[in-house]
């Protein structure tokens, strides 16, 4: 374990280095994303998560434990968050040992599962091609993996709405955030981009998974989800900026968020998901069913137009186009600042 973690510190290198890991598992991920025969980190946290959760719940027989209930949740989530850093810098240091180069392979490869883009567009996919094709029960079928809402009664333009409210929500924490954290571990060689980048992941997985208010989750998940919601602000604002700018009317768009953004009980969904309605000319929100109870969320956006699978695919570029301003600035910035360093 010393030996691996010393290696991490050992293969630290330049930011041109960085920027090489992160250009690349950029195209991994937009070439091949994740291959479901491969084993995923996230598949390790969640079953971590599920474990840890089982453990807790058999102890408390079905009742809150109240604030030992909320310290084990504290202590779930920066076990999972700090120790998804250190074990991928671990691993990542013991790979650098054998071999530099299976080092940074091992980087960009674990960088690239970080990365949803084209894992969210593949999602999206699956659902849109049986509804365009008229097969609306397989169209449910499919998106009941990625929704937590009850699909088996939703009509075509229900189906549609969810599919745009996941595209709009995993815009950011599945893929803008990461690139957001993995760029701050770029710009600190010493740490590196993956270990951040697995750090946000573990905390959304997290959330994902137990960060709810309803029981039994709700003293367990507390922490999970306000340290998601913290990780997540400024990347979301970040995001919602960018957006502003591609639309052309970015004061138009700000005034939207703000009118509808902070009705949504999520602090970075209902912004990220109501700048896309704007930019988009659509509404989302409304009524959904989970569990056999009927939420409604909050309308984010004007109806100006219905929500088509046209709309749906300008949203996943409008995230692809989003995704290549912040890595190429990103980008630049590492090869540049070596430059004016040694010309300084």
């Amino acid at each position: 374990m010393l030996a691996g973690l010393v290696g991490w510190l050992a293969m630290a290198g330049t930011k041109v280095d960085m920027a090489m890991i992160l250009g690349l598992a950029a195209f991994l991920d937009y070439a091949i994303a994740d291959p479901r025969s491969w084993p995923h980190p996230v598949q390790w946290m969640g079953w971590i998560i599920h474990r840890y959760t089982c453990f807790c719940l058999a102890r408390s027989c079905t009742k809150p434990l109240g604030v030992s209930y909320r310290l084990a949740g504290v202590g779930l989530a920066l076990g999972l968050v700090i120790g998804s850093a250190l074990i991928s810098g671990w691993l990542l240091g013991s790979l650098a040992l054998i071999h530099p180069w299976l080092g940074q392979i091992g980087a960009i490869v674990l960088l690239a599962s970080c990365f949803a883009g084209r894992s969210l567009r593949r999602a999206a996919q699956e659902v849109l091609q049986p509804l365009m094709a008229g097969e609306l029960a397989l169209a449910r079928e499919h998106l009941s993996r990625y929704v937590g809402r009850e699909t088996s009664h939703l009509s075509e333009s229900e189906i549609l709405r969810a599919v745009l409210e996941t595209v709009a929500e995993n815009a950011t924490d599945g893929v803008l955030a990461p690139l957001f954290y993995a760029g701050l571990g770029a710009m600190l060689p010493a740490i590196g981009p993956v270990p951040l980048a697995m750090a946000y992941k573990a905390a959304s997985t997290l959330d994902s998974m137990v960060g709810y208010r309803d029981l039994p989750y709700t003293d367990l998940g507390w922490f999970s989800a306000r340290l998601e919601d913290s990780l997540t602000w400024l990347p979301c604002r970040l995001t919602v900026l960018t957006l502003a700018i591609l639309s052309g009317n970015p004061k138009h768009l700000w005034s939207i968020c703000q009118r509808d953004a902070p009705a949504d009980p999520s602090p970075n969904s209902g912004w990220s998901e109501c700048a896309y309605a704007a930019i988009l000319g659509v509404q989302l929100g409304g009524i959904n069913i989970y569990g056999g109870t009927v939420k409604r969320k909050p309308d984010l956006g004007d109806p100006i137009q219905p929500i088509t699978p046209a709309i749906v695919d300008r949203a996943l570029q409008l995230t692809r186009f989003c995704f290549l301003i912040w890595l190429g600035l990103l980008l630049v910035y590492l090869m540049a600042v070596p430059i004016v360093s040694s010309r300084s």
